[in-house]
């Protein structure tokens, strides 16, 4: 499977760089003027692909180019970073052929959107990658949100209001409010500098708080 167009709007020469480095840290194994033949089987193998043939058709490359690498065993840098990215290999497998196929660290890894209130509004900030174990199942749509220096795991679907931390909006201002329902069909809704009571219906949840990931000190 591919990977978004976006993956690759950055430039080879400095994903290069960083690969390199990356690699000395698996104990100087790598010399990168060399080993380029067995590094193309491997991208053969980490596409599914049966002939070199296929992978030149997938990375746009002519025949003549991939037969010079693979012939003068040129190291193809730019083509472990992508396979890397469009497919999850491990890059110190498709590199050096030590270790797992597969980046283990990647699929544990899940990314998150991640919004901020600024001035009683939702914005629409970088994501957040977090691991799954932190993440619990029950949770069907994650999201990470920060208010004033915190930054909470909610949940963005519920089927109704639980006492406890909520992403709330009120009279068209939203923020982090602590909820607690009591009878009938009221809620008391609580801040550091504010508490009052009203109708379930007279305040807009927006996302239930999980717990807190992160805060300023």
């Amino acid at each position: 499977m591919k990977a978004p167009k976006e993956h690759f709007e950055f430039n080879f020469k400095i994903a290069f760089g960083i690969c390199q480095c990356n690699l000395d840290c698996f104990g100087g194994l790598l010399d990168f003027n060399s080993g380029g033949k067995k590094v193309i089987e491997r991208l053969v193998e980490a596409y599914g692909f049966n002939t070199r043939q296929a992978l030149c058709d997938h990375l746009g490359v002519s025949k003549s180019t991939m037969a010079t690498r693979y012939m003068r065993d040129i190291f193809p840098a730019d083509w472990v970073i992508q396979c890397a990215l469009e497919t999850g290999s491990s890059l110190e497998w498709l590199a050096t052929g030590i270790g797992s196929t597969s980046n283990d660290f990647v699929q544990d890894i899940v990314q998150l959107p991640h919004q901020k209130i600024i001035d009683g509004n939702l914005r629409d900030a970088s994501s957040y990658f977090l691991d799954k174990k932190f993440i619990p199942r029950e949770i069907l749509k994650p999201t990470i949100i920060s208010d004033d220096g915190s930054y909470y795991l909610v949940e963005m679907e519920f089927s109704e209001i639980i006492d406890g931390l909520w992403i709330v909006e009120i009279e068209g201002t939203i923020s982090s409010r602590n909820l607690t329902r009591i009878p009938v069909g009221k809620v008391q809704v609580a801040s550091e500098l504010s508490f009052f009571e009203c109708m379930l219906d007279e305040i807009k949840p927006i996302a239930r708080c999980y717990y807190r990931l992160l805060a300023d000190v």
